[in-house]
């Protein structure tokens, strides 16, 4: 009877994560919340990670934000599928549907203690167009790394990322990461990342973020961050709230 009531109970979390991306519908895609850069840790078997997120930039006087639900889910041992559902905002155009993002983690190395070794994997990722945008869809074929060093964790990689259409041009993304946990259910964190120049005439992104995670209670945990580019004039910020069960 207890377990019936628990599978109720988190049934009914996700339902009200589900509800809380249709509240966003009436009112850089992150790839390892709160950073751009992703981690090589996969979610656990069988457990989820939902990320109820707003993450966007502001330059030259437009904001363009992306707001919606990242799905992960442990499908096997070491292996998590995800799938990432925006709405996609920007000043001085209507609402739009973002790309659909689909994507599979799987963790080829363990790090060991006293040892050299990292954790690594490979997370190819595909956006698929579906608003105003481009009708192409996007592959990013990125590597990441990640080693611990008690409570400071350093991780970080990047990928090639194939981007057809006309006027457009393929690129690469890199990022590293290295956070630290000040006490139990509290880190922060410090990223450098980069992106080449998607376009013809655009030119490549390179930028730092603070990001912090700070865990509320039970299944609930809030992450955050804010960033400025080196090279460009921008502004970066994400915000989620993060369920795992």
């Amino acid at each position: 009877m207890r377990d019936t009531r628990r599978r109720s109970m988190r049934l009914g979390w996700v339902l009200a994560s589900l509800a809380a991306a249709a509240a966003l519908w009436s009112t850089p895609a992150y790839a390892g919340p709160p950073f751009v850069t992703d981690d090589p840790e996969p979610t656990d078997y069988h457990k989820w990670e939902i990320y109820n997120f707003v993450g966007g930039s502001r330059e030259g006087g437009v904001t363009s934000a992306d707001m919606g639900l990242d799905l992960n889910y442990g499908a096997v041992k070491d292996v998590q599928l995800t799938m990432v559902l925006p709405l996609h905002v920007e000043t001085g155009a209507p609402l739009d549907t973002g790309d659909i993002q689909l994507a599979a983690k799987f963790k080829l190395l363990h790090q060991k203690a006293d040892t050299a070794s990292v954790d690594l994997t490979f997370f190819p990722r595909v956006f698929v167009p579906t608003g105003r945008g481009s009708r192409h869809a996007q592959l990013l074929l990125p590597i990441w790394v990640q080693r611990d060093f008690g409570k400071t964790t350093v991780f970080g990689g990047g990928g090639y990322t194939i981007n057809p259409g006309a006027g457009n041009r393929d690129f690469w993304v890199q990022g590293v990461v290295v956070t630290r946990e000040v006490r139990k259910g509290f880190q922060v964190g410090v990223e450098y990342y980069g992106q080449g120049p998607g376009a013809i005439g655009d030119r490549r992104i390179d930028g730092v973020n603070f990001g912090a995670l700070i865990h509320l209670s039970g299944p609930y945990s809030l992450i955050g961050s804010f960033g400025q580019g080196l090279n460009r004039r921008q502004t970066t910020f994400y915000t989620a709230l993060k369920l795992d069960f």
